[in-house]
């Protein structure tokens, strides 16, 4: 059984010794999600450090990091394996060239074909048959199909998949599963049922301010405070896509870079591109922050 966090104190602290601030709640849930050994599932607005939370544990407790990264149409070859086609068909051919194919030298060739050797392991069978400490993080599940979902509920109930040519995979060493969602739909019981759940949502100004300083050092306390109050404001507004964090943080180190010692409307406003990335949000902003375009 793999100790991923002494305590919720431990787990805040080398999360954030691995460049991760968290509130109470998220240190909590991390440690128990390890502690308990069940799946924890992330939801909140996109942005707001749900991937980025399965990395700081990855870094934090020096896992290995497995990634799958859900969209529509993903299905079970690219999830969990698939048979490796072009290799088989070698095979078969190259016994075919060596020997008449009689119904028992048939039988062996199949069995030889369905072997170790020709299966291609995806993202879910790659994290149950590592025998190292490992982060399975399946990031926006809410993108898959509904008929996805029955993938994971095998390996999220026992940790374990079954190839019906080799048998039954069970983990060795649970990994520490993250899944991600940002609500787009809505996820069935069966999943949410085998896991701990955790909402994420964008921080309060005090603790962005925080999150920004710690990753860019450089930046001045008073610019941070007038970053943190633009972004704060924009997220009020009703764009096609808020601010996320990593937006907050790379703002701050663009003002960095034009060694900006005071945040105007001006530097806002021609600033705007690093943290919107649509026009008509941009727009939208000058004309509800009044700011002023020369």
């Amino acid at each position: 059984m793999t100790t991923w966090f002494e305590s919720a104190d431990d787990a805040a602290a080398r999360l954030r010794a691995a460049g991760y601030l968290t509130d109470d709640a998220t240190a909590l849930t991390a440690y128990l999600a390890g502690a308990l050994e069940k799946p924890l599932l992330i939801e909140g607005p996109a942005g707001v450090g749900k991937t980025e939370l399965a990395k700081a544990v990855a870094r934090a407790t020096g896992a290995e990091l497995v990634r799958l990264q859900c969209y529509e149409g993903l299905d079970e070859a690219r999830a969990l394996y698939e048979w490796n086609y072009k290799k088989q068909l070698l095979r078969i051919q190259a016994s075919q060239a060596t020997s008449r194919q009689s119904d028992s030298s048939w039988s062996e060739t199949h069995d030889d074909i369905f072997t170790e050797e020709f299966l291609l392991t995806r993202p879910l069978l790659s994290a149950i048959r590592r025998g190292e400490p490992t982060v399975l993080l399946v990031d926006e599940v809410d993108k898959t199909d509904v008929e996805v979902e029955g993938l994971l509920l095998e390996v999220l109930s026992d940790f374990q998949v079954t190839i019906p040519e080799l048998g039954t995979v069970t983990a060795t060493r649970r990994p520490f599963v993250v899944l991600t969602s940002n609500a787009s739909r809505e996820l069935s019981e069966a999943v949410k049922r085998r896991c701990l759940f955790l909402h994420l949502d964008y921080p309060d100004a005090e603790r962005e301010r925080a999150i920004v300083t710690s990753q860019v050092p450089g930046l001045d306390h008073k610019v941070a405070a007038q970053l943190v109050d633009v972004v704060v404001r924009l997220r009020e507004l009703e764009l096609k896509k808020a601010p996320s964090i990593a937006e907050s943080v790379d703002w701050a180190r663009t003002l960095i870079a034009l060694q900006v010692g005071d945040l105007d409307e001006a530097t806002v406003a021609r600033t705007l591109g690093v943290v919107l990335k649509h026009a008509s949000d941009q727009q939208r902003a000058i004309k509800e922050l009044k700011l002023a375009v020369g």
